[in-house]
């Protein structure tokens, strides 16, 4: 009997995604952590500081980051791909 064959290293698994995820979550943690980069008021929009802008951007764009984060991560098959009945 032959030996069995090893699975193929599933995308999310790769040296290059793992890297690339790890440098989109230390962005979106670094910007919120680096306070010198927004600990200022001024160029000020209206009454809003600049501090509560880039507060208010930071938020979505982490958001953003964290779901191309799980997206490049995902290892279940989509639906309609014709692996019914795989599990993982």
């Amino acid at each position: 009997m032959a030996p069995p064959v090893p699975p193929a290293e599933s995308p999310a698994r790769r040296p290059a995604t793992l890297a690339t995820v790890a440098v989109m979550l230390t962005i979106a943690i670094m910007g919120s952590l680096w306070v010198p980069l927004f600990a200022r008021s001024e160029p000020k929009l209206g009454p809003f500081p600049f501090f509560y802008r880039y507060q208010l951007i930071l938020v979505p764009v982490t958001a953003l980051l964290c779901w191309i984060c799980y997206l490049l991560l995902r290892t279940r098959p989509r639906r309609g791909t014709g692996n019914r009945g795989a599990r993982r």
